[in-house]
């Protein structure tokens, strides 16, 4: 399974997104965050504006939704063209129903996890969804370092998808560097949500290269 890089823009400059979106054309999705100050303990951008980067995104757009109430929420989302729509476990009240309806507006359909919350209550959904995304630190702020802790939930989920043998990704977010990236990919991930590793260097497209030369080494 190919290593895909994706870029988060919460570590871009918002009041460029656009010129910031053109800097990781090489890379193989967008990730946006979607936070509503409940959720989790930030606010950044909504529905208009995740509606704009898609018109002029480079690549995919990946949404996390960090939101309340999901259910009525995320098909928006994909309604508005986000090709990968993510929304949290703990915050959805029917999480193959909202997956369903988002695979049926055509989107990716992605379950995310704290890292707190264990994975084995939702292996049995797995065929219901696209993604499964462990979050590597606590969601709501960029630029936290990697949880050690999550490796081990990584690998029992790639299990699972191997053993039924399914066709979804593991994607991780949070703390995800040159440090890192190696040590996730082979506990199982194959989708790296990188944000300060990658906006923070000198040249971008290098870094994303780089990114994904570390990952592949260990694909699944």
């Amino acid at each position: 399974m190919a290593a895909l890089i994706a870029p988060s823009i919460l570590s871009a400059d918002f009041a460029n997104l656009e010129r910031d979106l053109g800097k990781i054309a090489t890379a193989d999705w967008a990730h946006v965050d979607v936070m509503d100050n409940h959720f989790v303990p930030n606010l950044t951008i909504g529905l208009p504006v995740v509606e704009r980067l898609v018109q002029v995104s480079p690549v995919p757009v990946d949404t996390h939704l960090m939101i309340e109430d999901p259910d009525r929420w995320a098909p928006g989302f994909a309604e508005a063209g986000a090709q990968s729509v993510t929304f949290h476990a703990e915050a959805a009240t029917a999480p193959v129903r909202l997956a369903r309806e988002l695979r049926r507006l055509g989107s990716r359909a992605g379950l995310a996890l704290r890292p707190a919350t264990p994975v084995e209550p939702f292996l049995d959904l797995l065929s219901e969804i696209d993604m499964l995304l462990v979050m590597t630190v606590e969601p709501g702020f960029g630029g936290q370092s990697f949880i050690e802790g999550t490796l081990p939930k990584i690998q029992r989920a790639r299990r699972a998808i191997s053993a039924a043998d399914l066709d979804v990704w593991v994607q991780v977010d949070g703390g995800i560097s040159r440090a890192t990236i190696e040590r996730a990919a082979d506990a199982g991930a194959n989708v790296f949500v990188a944000g300060s590793a990658v906006y923070g260097a000198d040249d971008v497209p290098a870094e994303i290269d780089t990114l994904r030369q570390l990952a592949s080494k260990h694909a699944h």
